[in-house]
């Protein structure tokens, strides 16, 4: 019967880990509004491990993050469409060519 209520009691106590852990993923930790060249801009929620991205074409998207050499990056999965941002500046390519769609973009400080 002990054994049985130790794991009971693990097995609440994983479920509440992993429903704060999702909580915390889910909390926005910053947001930013940049504008681009172009008259272009783009709302970006930053999340713990994502990015929610609101363009100023009319789409939107959540983008996990990527491995990245220097800022932050996040690219849907065939990394067709890569949004990189670091400190107040960030630009988007698409494509397999990597055509540059937003750039110049700078939030303010």
């Amino acid at each position: 019967m002990t054994s049985h209520l130790n794991a009971t009691r693990l097995a609440v106590l994983a479920m509440m880990l992993l429903t704060a852990g999702q909580t915390l993923a889910e909390t926005p930790i910053a947001s930013a509004t940049f504008k681009c060249k172009d008259g272009k801009s783009i709302d970006a929620t930053f999340y713990a491990d994502k990015v929610d991205l609101k363009l100023s074409d009319g789409r939107t998207m959540g983008l996990p993050q990527v491995i990245s050499g220097s800022g932050t990056r996040y690219a849907n999965k065939d990394e067709s469409f890569v949004f990189w941002s670091k400190g107040n500046t960030a630009f988007v390519t698409e494509g397999s060519d990597e055509n540059m769609t937003f750039k110049d973009c700078v939030t303010g400080k």
